[in-house]
């Protein structure tokens, strides 16, 4: 019998603000496809490594050694495997031919695509939004919206983060449409690392209130040519910024690792 693992160790990154992490495992365990036949341990093992490559502790490009999670975790090599092979799906991890598994970067045309396909669905989200959106769903939208304009006149990065992040969720919701909401959610863990490297340029976030402000207004006018492309300008809006901060990072996520990042590539 696999032994359950005690509380997971976050590993040696940087200690990030108390709850990050926890949303973060949420967010995973909420998109994670459901299955009775899963064990219980292999979930809990993706969603700690899941968490833990969004929250920044293992960066684009880590070696990710089965054996090593499984002593971290008290298991055997297998439920860790199956924990990885999931969060391949959810491109989060690689598991490259004979490789060891690491964490997924992505290249410039990946990360376009992303984009620009989670605009689309947006646009769709925004039209359907302001058909089915009632009155106190609306004004929800607006609350949350505030909130985010407060955290970010106080400095409060993170609380502006999780404003956005519980926008989009809600927004998506509103659509009535669940088919549309499974995409988005495909999407969602491939987009979150980007997403909060955006959000951290302060300007961003002022025309990122602005855009959210008059989605809310344009909804409530249900005025759904414009909310639809609202989103889409937000979105695309976001990717040219995150464009910007690579070619000033030389590559940005998609470069090689920094010095003393392993990344040999050694059979697992």
């Amino acid at each position: 019998m696999e032994a359950e693992p005690e509380a997971a160790p976050r590993g040696d990154g940087a200690a990030s603000p108390p709850g990050n992490f926890e949303r973060f495992q949420a967010i995973i365990r909420r998109v994670l496809p459901q299955s009775d036949e899963r064990p219980s341990l292999v979930t809990e093992i993706a969603c700690t490594l899941g968490a833990e490559i969004l929250d920044g502790v293992h960066a684009p490009g880590d070696d990710l050694n089965s054996v090593e999670l499984a002593r971290r975790f008290r298991t055997s090599r297998t439920p860790t495997r199956e924990a990885l092979a999931i969060l391949e799906k959810e491109g989060l991890v690689e598991i490259p031919p004979r490789r060891r598994p690491r964490v997924a970067e992505y290249d410039r045309t990946e990360i376009r695509e992303i984009y620009r396909v989670r605009a689309a669905m947006l646009a769709l989200a925004a039209k359907e939004a302001g058909e089915h959106a009632t009155a106190a769903e609306i004004e929800e939208l607006r609350d949350i919206a505030g909130r985010m304009q407060v955290a970010a006149e106080t400095g409060d990065r993170d609380g502006y983060y999780w404003g956005n992040v519980r926008f989009h969720e809600r927004f998506s919701e509103i659509s009535r449409n669940r088919t549309l909401q499974r995409a988005l959610d495909s999407l969602v863990l491939r987009s979150l690392r980007f997403r909060r490297m955006t959000l951290a340029n302060p300007g961003r976030v002022r025309r990122s209130i602005a855009d959210h402000t008059m989605l809310v207004r344009a909804l409530e006018d249900r005025d759904t040519q414009l909310a639809a492309a609202l989103v889409t300008a937000n979105v695309l809006g976001a990717l040219r910024e995150l464009e910007r901060m690579l070619d000033d990072d030389h590559g940005g996520p998609a470069a090689e690792p920094p010095a003393g990042r392993r990344r040999n590539g050694r059979p697992d």
